[in-house]
């Protein structure tokens, strides 16, 4: 009985028959852990909630979502189906990270969604295989995330400036001192 769960055991791990395939395997997850981390680390030092714990973890998952269906033999077809369940999937965890404020009615959070987004692509590319292409995905979004806001930081800012004249009431003279003043002060 003893020998019969054993030759069991050592079924369920088949999946994995030779240490070429472990090696493949463990660079997948460990290239999309790495470069999940990479983005997080950014979004982490701006202090956005998504950080490199869920960055990592979403390119882990992403890439394991890959890899599993792909070693159980799955034909392009089928994994596409996968594909665009992970892509749904990460749609919705992106949506929390979208917060609309009550009284400004501005949203924040959409770029770490994207960002969120962008992990799981690039766990995906991984996870397939394909580690260069994550890489050079990896490199263009920390581009857009660390790069692109040196130059439209002048853009927002105008914008900025312009809605807030658009807003503001007209000059009535000199207003009185109230309590929430001093207390401002």
């Amino acid at each position: 009985m003893l020998q019969e769960i054993w030759h069991t055991i050592v079924a369920e791990f088949s999946d994995v028959p030779d240490v070429q395939t472990v090696t493949k395997i463990a660079t997948r997850i460990f290239v999309a852990a790495i470069l999940g981390g990479i983005l997080g680390y950014e979004r982490e030092r701006k202090s956005m909630s998504a950080g490199v714990r869920t960055h990592m973890l979403v390119a882990v998952g992403a890439a394991i979502f890959m890899i599993g269906p792909t070693q159980a033999g799955m034909l392009i077809g089928d994994l596409s189906r996968v594909m665009q369940g992970v892509v749904q999937g990460i749609g919705f965890l992106g949506a929390g990270a979208i917060i609309v404020g009550a009284s400004t009615r501005k949203v924040h959070g959409l770029t770490t969604a994207a960002s969120i987004w962008g992990a799981a692509g690039i766990g995906m590319s991984a996870g397939l295989g394909m580690e260069a292409t994550a890489v050079l995905s990896t490199l263009t979004v920390l581009f857009v995330l660390a790069i692109v806001p040196i130059f439209t930081k002048g853009i927002r800012e105008e914008g900025a400036l312009a809605s807030a004249s658009a807003t503001s009431a007209p000059d009535d003279g000199p207003k009185k001192e109230g309590r929430s003043q001093k207390l401002r002060e």
